[in-house]
């Protein structure tokens, strides 16, 4: 089994802990775009063609299925890829865990890049699976670049100024851009304080183990977490092969891979 995931940069590497979690059997696939991140900023025409060139770049790895673990390429490429690669290699997109969050009971926040809140795209999803729950869009500029980098000053400058954007009240807190899941904890640990005592523990709704599960569900595998782990990780750097980057092994997901990796023989 092979799983490929593609991002602009390190945003894919909670969805690739989770199907690792999931399959340590599986064979995984990261492909990212260095070349040409962040995607964000660009045109809606540029992030397909950029996102275009990544899910070629994996889908010439024969994997069994392509995880879009990115919201922005999700949001404006997903159609585009599926036309390209299905039915051959399924694709999965990664769409923001706001349907569970509200189905928990608000008040919710969302969590997301400036261009994602807002959009058509975000306010489409809180009208289908939020009516009647207090939702609050947050806008985090700087945050995905911070992680990207591993920037640690400036990921807790972006995170207190989201904070401070964020209702005393909320109940949850979407993590609407995947990147933002590599800092969940350090999230949870800024917003808590400032809620209301009655609020009770933060819940933090991300995508990664929805979309690992879809994933493997769009294949027909099962779980098996306790598979021997004998998967290999090949890493796509704008098409070239390479290795996972420095910034990127900070994170436990990113050590995780690598370590898992270095054991094969």
């Amino acid at each position: 089994m092979k799983i490929a995931l593609m991002d602009s940069g390190n945003g894919l590497l909670a969805a690739a802990a989770a199907v690792h979690r999931m399959r340590p059997d599986a064979d995984l696939v990261l492909s990212s775009d260095p070349d040409g991140m962040p995607w964000g900023p660009r045109t809606p025409e540029d992030i397909i063609a950029h996102a275009l060139r990544c899910a070629r770049s994996a889908a010439a790895l024969a994997p069994d299925a392509l995880i879009v673990a990115c919201n922005t390429a999700s949001v404006h490429a997903l159609a585009a890829i599926r036309a390209e690669l299905e039915p051959a290699i399924p694709v999965i997109g990664t769409v923001p865990a706001i349907k569970p969050a509200a189905a928990a009971g608000g008040p919710v926040a969302i969590w997301a890049t400036p261009g994602t809140t807002g959009s058509p795209y975000q306010r489409g999803l809180i009208r289908d699976f939020a009516a009647g729950v207090e939702v609050t869009e947050v806008p985090c500029p700087g945050l995905a670049d911070a992680v990207q980098y591993a920037d640690s000053a400036a990921v807790d400058a972006a995170v207190a100024a989201a904070a401070a954007l964020t209702p005393r009240n909320v109940r949850s807190v979407v993590l609407g851009c995947t990147h933002y899941e590599l800092v969940a904890e350090r999230i949870r640990a800024a917003v808590q304080p400032l809620l209301s005592p009655v609020v009770g523990r933060l819940a933090l709704y991300g995508s990664a183990d929805a979309v690992a599960a879809q994933t493997l569900r769009r294949i027909g595998a099962e779980p098996d977490p306790g598979a021997t782990p004998s998967g290999r990780l090949t890493v796509l750097l704008s098409g070239r092969e390479g290795s996972i980057d420095p910034p990127s092994l900070t994170y436990p997901e990113g050590r995780s891979l690598l370590e898992s990796a270095a054991v094969r023989p």
